[in-house]
């Protein structure tokens, strides 16, 4: 390779030391949050609501598959899905609050508090609780195989899959405090790749694990939807993700989905926490409810 090759590739070269010491001043735009410890930081009593489901969560796509997931079943007329949302601002540190890690050790969101019966308890992890809602009221999961199964593996796909796009492209494309070709190419290339799995499949299904619509697909749909409609500062134009026609047919069928629409606005700027249905019609900017949902004008 070619000196000014390999000088695209990294600026220092680093020699790991024998044994790893925490650099606080090295974390990025994550540095005030990001440690190499578990456990609360400081004590914080999580608010609580009157509804049987709290949900202590955040508008990123992890945190949105929850949402969606109670606007499905609202949508479908389970009315006792009904929730509480609470917003975690996790650059304020926010769930590293005592209450937050009792719900989730792991210290991410999002954190579900089920007290639909007499005993109330903890459900963490996205896909998880995605199950567990799923199970719960007998919807968008089949209960047989091998449809159960096909719905399983792409659920379980996706969540192994979800670091690959944001803690590994999304961070070194747009939040590392420098950018280097090698983790960018490196997390570009399994990004497109994952899209590729996702559109071959899309090429024979209606949806990812066979005509009907599942909690799989509200998994996948949170990320591979963000990143078509360009987070990451309009990724989808370094991506060339429009060459992935099933996918795109696949994101705009659920971007039209009510309960979609709805559940991607929970937990943001749009409507920092949910309480009823009625929070909805507070939402100033209508065009947020379109069923044809439009990316960024800029990057």
């Amino acid at each position: 390779m070619a000196e000014a090759d390999t000088a695209t590739l990294v600026s220092d070269v680093y020699e790991p030391p024998r044994v790893w010491e925490f650099d606080p001043a090295n974390g990025g735009q994550f540095a005030g949050i990001n440690r190499p410890t578990a456990g609360a930081r400081h004590e914080h009593v999580l608010p609580e609501g009157d509804h049987p489901f709290q949900l202590h969560s955040l508008g990123t796509p992890n945190g949105v598959k929850v949402t969606i997931m109670f606007e499905e079943l609202l949508e479908a007329g389970f009315s006792e899905a009904e929730y509480d949302a609470w917003m975690i601002k996790i650059f304020a540190g926010d769930q590293f609050g005592s209450g937050f890690t009792d719900l989730n050790p792991n210290g991410k969101i999002p954190a579900l508090l089920d007290k639909s019966g007499p005993t109330p308890f903890r459900v963490f992890e996205s896909g998880a609780i995605l199950v567990h809602l799923a199970e719960k009221f007998d919807y968008l999961l089949p209960k047989t195989n091998p449809a159960r199964a096909e719905a399983l593996s792409w659920l379980m796909w996706q969540m192994g899959s979800a670091p690959f796009m944001g803690g590994g492209f999304g961070h070194f494309y747009v939040y590392a405090p420098e950018k280097f070709k090698y983790p960018i190419d490196r997390y570009a290339m399994e990004t497109k790749r994952l899209f590729d799995v996702a559109d071959r499949q899309l090429a024979q299904t209606e949806y990812l694990a066979g005509a009907d619509y599942t909690i799989a697909d509200i998994a996948t749909y949170t990320w591979l939807g963000n990143l078509f409609h360009g987070a990451y500062n309009r990724c989808d134009i370094f991506l060339g993700l429009d060459e992935y026609r099933n996918v795109a047919r696949w994101v705009r069928a659920i971007d039209a989905r009510p309960g979609a629409i709805r559940g991607r606005l929970v937990n943001t700027q749009a409507m920092a926490e949910r309480h009823s249905a009625a929070d909805f019609d507070k939402i100033e900017d209508r065009s947020l409810f379109d069923p044809v949902r439009k990316r960024p004008d800029v990057l």
